[in-house]
C-alpha cells in the first residue's frame, strides 16, 4: 500500500517520540527537542489543514468559520508554553492519527466506487462506413456507432446486438454471477463481460447515461451528501469552536479570582480546558458511519442518492409497492393446467405450442416456456384473430386457443375451473377442437421469490404494506394476500397512485414508494423515500432515491436493517463522545487529571467513536 508524505511524515514524528521518551530527563533540552520534532513532522499536516480550511470558509461565508483543528493546534502550543512538550507531543500525535484514521474509513468506505471505476471500459472497436475497424476511446462513441466485441472483452458502452450472439456476465451491473445468454436485438451493458463468441452492436446511449456511468454517479453522489445528523454537526462545529475560544479567557482569569490559583496553575487549568473541550470524537460520530453504510450497502447493490435518505429508511412507517415487476416477475407463466382424458394430450400440446410460437403476445410466450410438445409442428397455417385468439387446421380439424366467448361448447367441469382460477386473479384461456373445449391454461404473473420475505420483514417491524396496482381488484386481491400485505388499492392510473401517497402521508410521517416503471415516477418524487428497481426505465431510476440494482426486494430489507444498525452507532457515538468531554471538564476543575492524561482520554475517544463506525463494514447481508 503506497502511503502518503503527510503519513511518511506522521510515522517519522512519532517513531521520534518514542526515542525522546528514552532521553534522560536531566537532558531537557534534547528531549523537549525531539518532542517539538514529533509535533511538526505529525502535526504540520492537520494544522495546515485546519487552517486553510478555516480561511476558505471564513472567506466563503465572510465571517469568522473556526474547526477543531485550530482548537488542538491552540492546546499544542499552549503546552508548549507552559513547557508540556511531551503532553503536546502525544497530543498531535493521537489528534493526526485519529484524523488518518477518520481519512482511512472514508477512503475505505470508497472501495466500491473505486473499484467501479477501475472497472468502467475506456477503448471500444468501431466499425466504420468502410468495414475497417478502428480502436477509439469510449468517451469519443456517438449514438450510432457499430461496435466489434470480442471474446473475453469489456462491452464498452449501452447499445443492441445486431449480429451474433453472446453470453454475458453482467455481475458488475446486477451481481448475478450466472451470464446471460444474448441474442441479435438484445441490451447489452457497458462495463459488463463478453463470453466465448465475438459479437456486433450498435450504440444506444452516450457513454455519460449508461447504466454503468448512472451507477457510478449515484454512488458518488451518496458519499459526498451528508446524513441530517451530520449536517447538524458540521452547523454546530463552528458555533461550538467560538464558544469555546470566548470561554478561554475567562477560564483563564477564574482560577486567580474564583478559586485561589496560581496564574501559572491557572493557564496550566485554561489549556486543559481546550484539550477537554475539543470535540473531535463528536465531529467524527456521524461521517464515518455514513460512508461505512453506503459503501457496505453499494457492495451489496443498494445506492443510495444521499446519506440522509439511508438515515430516515429506518424512520418508515408505510412502504408503498408497484405490483408489476416489482413485487411480480412483470411475464405471466402457466400455473394450472387440464385436460379432456379423451383426447390425445401430447398431440394437442403440439398443435398447441406450434401455434403459439408463431404469436408474440406474453401469453403465448408463456405457453411455449410452459410446455414441452413431443414433436416439433412445422408448416401450420395459424390464423390470429384480433380479440379472440389463434386458431389451425391440422389432420381435418379445427385447432383453436382463446377466451370463453369463441367456444361454443364448454361443459360444466370447465366452467368451474375458470370460475375458481379466476378469482384467484389469473387470466384463463380455452384449448378447443372443432368449437369444443378439451383442455383450459391458468396463467398468473407470479410473486418474485423474495417479495413474500420480504413483506414479511416489514410487516414485523411495524413498518405499513400496501400495493398499489391498476389490475382488477380480483388480480389486485389475489396478488396481496399471497404476499399478506396489509392494504391494496386497485384500478389506479398513474395520478391516483401520488393520491395513495399523500393520503399515506396524512396517516404516517415517513412513506416510502417502489417502482420501476415511467408510471411509478410520479409516487417515487412525491415519497419521502423513492426506491426504483434496477431493471425499471431510466425515468423511474432518475427520480428514485434508491436503486436496487439487482431487483431483489431483501436487499431493501437489508438496507433498513443497516439503517436502524447505523443510527444507534451515531447515537452512541454522540453519547459517548460528549460524555468524555464532560467527564474531562469536570476533572480539569476539580484539578483531578492533567494535561498528558486529558489528552490520552479525549483523542482516545475519537479513536473508539471511528472504529465503532467502521463495524458497519462488516455488516453481511443475510443469503436468501
Amino acid at each position: 500500500m503506497k502511503l502518503s508524505k503527510p503519513v511518511w511524515a506522521y510515522l517519522i514524528g512519532l517513531v521520534i517520540f518514542f526515542g525522546a521518551l528514552f532521553v534522560p530527563e536531566n537532558q531537557l533540552i534534547m528531549r523537549n527537542g525531539l518532542f517539538f520534532a514529533a509535533v511538526l513532522l505529525a502535526g504540520y499536516h492537520v494544522t495546515l489543514e485546519g487552517l486553510t480550511d478555516t480561511v476558505e470558509k471564513t472567506k466563503e461565508q465572510k465571517r469568522f468559520i473556526p474547526n477543531i483543528h485550530i482548537l488542538m493546534c491552540l492546546a499544542a502550543l499552549g503546552s508548549m508554553i507552559i513547557g508540556s512538550f511531551e503532553e503536546a507531543a502525544l497530543l498531535i500525535l493521537i489528534f493526526a492519527g485519529a484524523d488518518f484514521l477518520e481519512e482511512y474509513a472514508e477512503n475505505k468506505s470508497r472501495k466500491e466506487i473505486t473499484s467501479l471505476l477501475k472497472m468502467a471500459p475506456v477503448e471500444a472497436q468501431r466499425i466504420n462506413y468502410d468495414g475497417k475497424m478502428e480502436i477509439v476511446a469510449v468517451s469519443d462513441l456517438s449514438v450510432g456507432d457499430h461496435l466489434q466485441v470480442l471474446n473475453g472483452a469489456q462491452v464498452p458502452t449501452d447499445g443492441t446486438i445486431t449480429k451474433g450472439s453472446a453470453s454475458i456476465n453482467e455481475a458488475s451491473i446486477s451481481g448475478e454471477s450466472i451470464p446471460r445468454e444474448k441474442q441479435t436485438g438484445d441490451e447489452v451493458f457497458g462495463g459488463t463481460i463478453n463470453g466465448n463468441s465475438t459479437f456486433e452492436m450498435v450504440v444506444t446511449k452516450n457513454s455519460s447515461d449508461t447504466v454503468f456511468a448512472k451507477i457510478i454517479q449515484m454512488v458518488e453522489t451518496a458519499q459526498e451528501t451528508p446524513t441530517k445528523t451530520a449536517t447538524i454537526i458540521q452547523k454546530i462545529e463552528p458555533v461550538y469552536v467560538k464558544t469555546v475560544l470566548l470561554l478561554l479567557p475567562f477560564v483563564l482569569l477564574a482560577g486567580p479570582f474564583l478559586f485561589g490559583w496560581t496564574w501559572e496553575m491557572s493557564f496550566y487549568r485554561m489549556i486543559g480546558f481546550l484539550v477537554a473541550a475539543s470535540p473531535c470524537a463528536l465531529a467524527a460520530s456521524a461521517v464515518p458511519a455514513t460512508l461505512s453504510s453506503i459503501s457496505n450497502l453499494a457492495r451489496n447493490g443498494v445506492l443510495f442518492k444521499g446519506g440522509a435518505y439511508l438515515a430516515n429508511l429506518s424512520q418508515l412507517k408505510a412502504i408503498a409497492f408497484d405490483k408489476t415487476g416489482t413485487l411480480t416477475q412483470g411475464e405471466p407463466a402457466v400455473t394450472d393446467s387440464f385436460f379432456d382424458q379423451t383426447i390425445d394430450r401430447k398431440e394437442l400440446i403440439n398443435v398447441i405450442v406450434a401455434l403459439e410460437k408463431q404469436s408474440n403476445h406474453p401469453l403465448a410466450k408463456a405457453i411455449v416456456a410452459g410446455f414441452k410438445p413431443t414433436e416439433k409442428l412445422n408448416g401450420l397455417d395459424c390464423e390470429n384473430k384480433i380479440g379472440q385468439g389463434l386458431s389451425a387446421s391440422y389432420q381435418g380439424h379445427e385447432y383453436s386457443i382463446g377466451k370463453s366467448e369463441n367456444f361454443n361448447q364448454i361443459s360444466d367441469s370447465y366452467k368451474i375451473r375458470y370460475k375458481k382460477w379466476s378469482e384467484q386473479g389469473k387470466t384463463v384461456v380455452y384449448l378447443g377442437i372443432d368449437g369444443k373445449v378439451v383442455g383450459a391454461v391458468a396463467l398468473m404473473d407470479l410473486p418474485k421469490e423474495t417479495a413474500k420475505s420480504a413483506i414479511q420483514y416489514f410487516n414485523h417491524h411495524g413498518v405499513k404494506t400496501v400495493m398499489i396496482t391498476g389490475d382488477s381488484k380480483i388480480t389486485g386481491q389475489a396478488v396481496a394476500g399471497n404476499l399478506a400485505i396489509e392494504e391494496v388499492v386497485t384500478n389506479v392510473m398513474p395520478d391516483q397512485k401520488v393520491e395513495v401517497i399523500d393520503q399515506l402521508h396524512q396517516e404516517d410521517r415517513e412513506v416510502a414508494m417502489v417502482g420501476d416503471g415511467v408510471n411509478d415516477a410520479p409516487a417515487l418524487v412525491n415519497a419521502d423515500i423513492g426506491v426504483a428497481m434496477g431493471s425499471g426505465t431510466d425515468v423511474a431510476i432518475d427520480v428514485a432515491d434508491v436503486v436496487l440494482v439487482k431487483n431483489d426486494l431483501s436487499r431493501l430489507t437489508f438496507a433498513h436493517y443497516l439503517s436502524g444498525k447505523m443510527n444507534w452507532i451515531v447515537i452512541e457515538n454522540i453519547i459517548f463522545s460528549l460524555s468524555v468531554v464532560v467527564l474531562l471538564l469536570l476533572l480539569n476543575v476539580l484539578q483531578i487529571t492533567n494535561i498528558g492524561w486529558g489528552v490520552a482520554l479525549h483523542e482516545g475517544s475519537t479513536l473508539i467513536v471511528t472504529f465503532n463506525s467502521l463495524r458497519l463494514l462488516l455488516v453481511r447481508r443475510p443469503q436468501t
